[in-house]
């Protein structure tokens, strides 16, 4: 295990292992042969390269489009997450955020009813109770009249309804295939690397990102979820469709044709898809994350429901506070997965060392994932602020430049600390030492969570 489990690792993930096995060499080495290999097997990496092969023809159509006369620090951001990412920044788009999970349900089973051509979607969970059901009767009623609807679930994320969810869209006409089968040892994949997007596409000409799967807001017992969501129409779209395209062939190796590019929006707003994953060499959102956390000048705010930081991302929030920017870390006081809550409490203590504010939401599970900097930059997608997103799931982001969309972005998230308990100092240091233990129990395999 020395030799084995520091190859391709971050030296906090080896650390782990080789504590693991050490202490509980059974039960460790277990584990590792079911989710220490943190990549895909090579069938998987040559599909990828031949899902992406129309990416570029994308871009070029897209050229006419792509954003510029940014200022300096914009155009680098554009930059990075191109080539992190390979999607350019365009302009041309409508902007809308939606906070309401209901009506945001209500809002896309309405797009899909007035479909004319495809529906496409992209999600972690997809249920079969009354929320998904709505979705299910749209998408029914869509392929009925002639529209092409097809949906890729994530095996693992909608393992506990996977069964009927899947029956009741085929007996609709929908074209649904299961992402990731879970298939113990089969071809050295992990069993925990999951595709973690959420993607709806009506027509090619509305798209909607953020955090929101298809299920009732209130699916485990105790919890209700408050999620954000963005729901743009423009040339943005296209990006959408393209990796949702590149999705699919990854499942079926069917290959969809290009996607349309939607007429752009007068004096509509820049935008910017950025998918991350284990699928690319190199980890695209942190990468991003750490990069704007660095340039920060005046604020940055994350809000993410799950948090296990890196070395690279703690640093960049340290030196961000001592050069005097506000850094505000929106976090749910509600915990739905009790070891992961008790890691990320463990860092508590010393990101308020370092100047971070910590605000924890309360009533909801605010399962919202978005970042904006200094006024300048909104991030909003599926991807949460810890090293699972980081390096094991698929994620999509989308960046917005425009200052009424950010400022958008702002309001929510200063409406979201109006609700929130600032963590105080001497308070959390005076918790119970018991929760201390617990929590930094916990922390020795965060790495691994």
């Amino acid at each position: 295990m020395l030799g084995v489990a520091p190859m391709r690792r971050s030296p906090d993930a080896a650390r782990s292992w080789l504590l693991l096995v050490f202490f509980l060499p059974v039960v460790g080495l277990i584990l590792f042969l079911l989710i220490g290999r943190p990549s895909f097997p090579p069938w998987r990496g040559a599909r990828f390269a031949r899902a992406e092969q129309g990416k570029d023809r994308l871009v070029e159509r897209l050229r006419p489009l792509i954003a510029s006369g940014l200022p300096r620090r914009e155009m680098e951001l554009t930059s990075l997450a191109n080539r992190v990412g390979a999607y350019p920044a365009v302009s041309g788009n409508q902007i809308e955020w939606l906070e309401d999970y209901d009506a945001t349900i209500d809002r896309l089973v309405a797009d899909i009813q007035a479909a004319r051509r495809e529906v496409n979607i992209l999600v972690y969970i997809f249920a079969n109770d009354s929320t998904g059901q709505k979705v299910i009767d749209a998408l029914a009623a869509a392929a009925a009249r002639g529209v092409t609807t097809r949906v890729l679930i994530d095996a693992l994320g909608s393992r506990r309804w996977m069964k009927d969810t899947l029956k009741a869209l085929r007996a609709g006409g929908v074209d649904a295939r299961e992402m990731l089968p879970l298939r113990l040892l089969h071809d050295r994949t992990r069993g925990d690397m999951r595709n973690h997007r959420k993607l709806y596409l009506i027509d090619g000409e509305i798209g909607y990102a953020g955090s929101q799967n298809i299920v009732a807001r209130d699916f485990k017992p105790g919890v209700v979820n408050r999620e954000l969501v963005v729901r743009i129409t423009g040339p943005a779209v296209a990006e959408m469709s393209a990796i949702f395209h590149s999705d699919w062939y990854l499942e079926t190796e069917e290959a969809l044709p290009e996607p349309d590019i939607s007429p752009p929006h007068e004096n509509g707003s820049i935008a910017q898809l950025l998918p991350s994953g284990a699928d690319y060499p190199v980890e695209g959102f942190e990468t991003l994350l750490v990069s704007q956390i660095n340039s920060a000048r005046s604020r940055v705010i994350i809000t993410t429901p799950y948090l296990i930081p890196d070395e690279a991302l703690m640093n960049a929030l340290r030196t961000a506070a001592l050069r005097g920017v506000e850094v505000h870390l929106i976090v749910s006081l509600i915990a739905d997965q009790v070891l992961v809550g008790l890691a990320q409490r463990s860092y508590y203590a010393q990101l308020i060392r370092i100047g971070v504010e910590i605000h924890q939401y309360r009533d909801y599970l605010l399962h919202a994932k978005h970042i904006s900097i200094d006024g300048r930059v909104a991030i909003v997608g599926s991807s949460n602020v810890d090293i699972r997103s980081f390096q094991l799931n698929a994620e999509v982001s989308v960046l917005l430049f425009d200052a009424e969309d950010v400022a958008g972005l702002e309001a929510i998230q200063d409406a979201y600390m109006a609700n929130s308990e600032r963590v105080d100092p001497n308070e959390w240091q005076n918790r119970p030492r018991i929760r201390k233990l617990l929590e930094n129990w916990a922390r020795l395999i965060s790495p691994l969570l």
